[in-house]
């Protein structure tokens, strides 16, 4: 009996033993499989938001290619005097210039400082077909002042896109237990920043309308 005994304490203490093993490994396994989640869920909206900068290149680079198209339909619907074809040719080496910026931004300020360069070039261009409003009633300009209204609105939807994408990835960083891991792989809060209004954009334009014919 007192054999028995001993046999049946050994295996009641080999079955705890191994069950406090299972519990303990299924815990690690509950754990590992959590911090591979963070981890995982952290690159996913790092991804996204490199992805979501590169629609927003796109439609930046969109219309700085638009542009140059822009003025040369001015130029081959008409002809100009010799002053007019230097502020064309001007305008289009501008723009060019405009086209190497956005290719070459890694930031919203820097895409941003070229973008603030686009509504003068535009009103500059704008002053030349006023000139001749002729110009206005030819159907592949028209058709072209339709395609840059599109690529604004491309512009702001993914730019939009853009800003939600480092939200998410931000809130992220920000949030418990997640932070931690984020702090221990390198994911900062600042990798990403925002597009911004410009300072003065929160004031309504002042309308002035020309009343001296």
């Amino acid at each position: 009996m007192d054999n028995k005994g001993q046999v049946d304490a050994g295996t009641s203490s080999s079955h705890t033993g191994w069950i406090i093993f299972g519990v303990v490994a299924l815990i690690i396994v509950i754990i590992i499989m959590s911090v591979a989640g963070m981890y995982n869920g952290l690159v996913s909206k790092d991804v996204a938001v490199t992805k979501n900068w590169g629609n927003v290149e796109t439609a930046y680079q969109r219309r700085a290619d638009l542009i140059p198209n822009y003025m040369a339909i001015v130029q081959g619907a008409m002809s100009f005097e010799k002053s007019t074809q230097t502020e064309i040719a001007q305008l289009r080496s501008d723009a060019g210039q405009i086209q190497q910026q956005v290719a070459s931004a890694k930031t919203p300020d820097e895409l941003q400082s070229a973008e603030n360069q686009m509504p003068s070039l535009v009103g500059r261009v704008n002053v030349v077909v006023e000139a001749y409003p002729d110009l206005k009633s030819l159907t592949n300009f028209q058709a072209f002042q339709d395609e840059l209204a599109g690529t604004e609105n491309r512009i702001k939807f993914e730019r939009d896109n853009y800003n939600t994408a480092v939200q998410s990835y931000q809130v992220a960083v920000r949030s418990f237990p997640t932070n931690i891991l984020a702090g221990m792989y390198g994911f900062s809060v600042d990798k990403y920043k925002m597009f911004q209004s410009q300072a003065g954009a929160e004031n309504a334009p002042k309308i002035v309308f020309n009343t001296t014919g």
